[in-house]
């Protein structure tokens, strides 16, 4: 096995290393303890271990359905999508996102980006990435924050979300369990992405610290880190995720409390705004090195095209002879037509590693929510109509 070959193998045996939850769930028997990650088996499980009991409860005191007394648990968005489609989320996206960093990190390695007197260093990185990701101080701390922000108020944390769950002005067993249990759950889950994304800036800072053979002219327009666009995909559940709950409660009142949807948009717009600079952040990174890159590639480039068309013209159009003609002849630049594409393509080069495609797949997941929310007032075909015409 060559040494690519044989550090390809090592970032992907460090990357498949089970983290601290992962571990004691394996132990539990919620996930399989050789092999796999029983996505699948762990999704459904914590969400029925989140609804089932103060979905039981609801029912046996009469609080699921329309009786005319209170606002009922069924009729209740927030806590049914938080409990039986967020939090399944959360744990269906660690599938892709092992599969996400496992290969961006590979393809750091495969495509040459770091070049072999670096190799240590890039280990090291990898290493000290895994280790954090490993350690159980930092989820003990996500878990304790978690408890003790869902407990700092649970019968107010969600006026509207709770009224199913009162009986004589207080909190039955079905508002507690929601509020020490499953609440809790969504946001240890939470905090915990929040945490793995710290993790990522952590690592793209110290890669974009390396001596990394960028190539300006590269036809990906990045100068070869278009893989990182594999990274924000990743995400894409975990923002759905966060959407639907925030999304669930509005549509609540926009139903049953008269909301007007037109007052949530700026809402709206600071959500994605939010969650585009934490989910960026970890690429931004690599903006320095990608300026610097194209600063000199224009430079280089620049200068080889300079010269490559005055040859031409005194050959060709001053019929004089050249003193140098390898420039001409050199089968790696060709005709002038090819020298300036290669300086066209350092001068379209972007200084952010993602293009627009890449910027929707954040936008979308957290915008579709959004949509249905809207659509409760305003006609669906009006409404896309609307956004189309906002992204064109």
């Amino acid at each position: 096995m060559s040494g690519y070959g044989r550090l390809d193998a090592d970032v992907e045996q460090l990357l498949n290393r089970d983290d601290w939850p992962l571990r004691w769930q394996r132990k539990l028997g919620l996930a399989p303890r050789v092999g796999g990650m029983g996505l699948k088996r762990r999704a459904l499980f914590f969400a029925l271990f989140a609804w089932l009991p103060l979905g039981v409860w609801a029912f046996l005191r009469g609080h699921a359905l329309p009786d005319g007394s209170v606002e009922p648990l069924l009729f209740h968005f927030g806590v049914n999508m938080r409990c039986l489609f967020a939090i399944p989320l959360l744990v269906l996206a660690e599938g892709m996102a092992l599969t996400s960093t496992v290969r961006i990190a590979t393809l750091f390695v495969r495509n040459r980006i770091v070049q072999a007197h670096q190799h240590g260093d890039f280990m090291n990185l990898m290493h000290e990435a895994a280790r954090r990701r490993d350690a159980s101080l930092p989820w003990i701390a996500v878990g304790t924050l978690s408890l003790v922000w869902a407990m700092a108020d649970p019968a107010n944390a969600d006026a509207h979300g709770m009224s199913w769950a009162v009986e004589e002005g207080r909190l039955g067993f079905g508002g507690w369990w929601f509020a020490y249990v499953a609440r809790p759950m969504y946001i240890a889950l939470l905090v915990g992405w929040l945490w793995r994304i710290l993790l990522a800036f952590r690592f793209f800072l110290g890669i974009s610290r390396l001596e990394l053979s960028l190539v300006p002219t590269h036809p990906d327009g990045v100068a070869g880190l278009g893989f990182l666009e594999y990274y924000p995909r990743a995400y894409a559940l975990v923002g759905l995720s966060i959407s639907s709950v925030i999304a669930s409660g509005w549509a609540h009142d926009v139903v049953y409390h008269a909301q007007d949807v037109h007052a949530l948009v700026k809402f709206v717009a600071a959500l994605v705004v939010a969650w585009l600079l934490i989910l960026l952040l970890p690429l931004m990174v690599f903006s320095p090195q990608l300026m610097s890159a194209k600063r000199l590639g224009k430079e280089e480039y620049g200068r080889i095209v300079g010269e490559h068309g005055r040859l031409v013209r005194e050959r060709w159009i001053n019929n004089t002879p050249v003193p140098d003609p390898e420039l001409l002849d050199a089968p790696g630049i060709g005709p002038v037509a090819d020298a300036n594409s290669m300086y066209a393509a350092v001068t379209a080069m972007r200084a952010f590693p993602l293009d627009k495609a890449g910027l929707l797949s954040v936008v979308l997941p957290v915008m579709l929510p959004m949509i249905v929310v809207f659509a409760l007032q305003i006609p669906l075909k009006d409404l896309l109509l609307k956004l189309l015409t906002a992204l064109a």
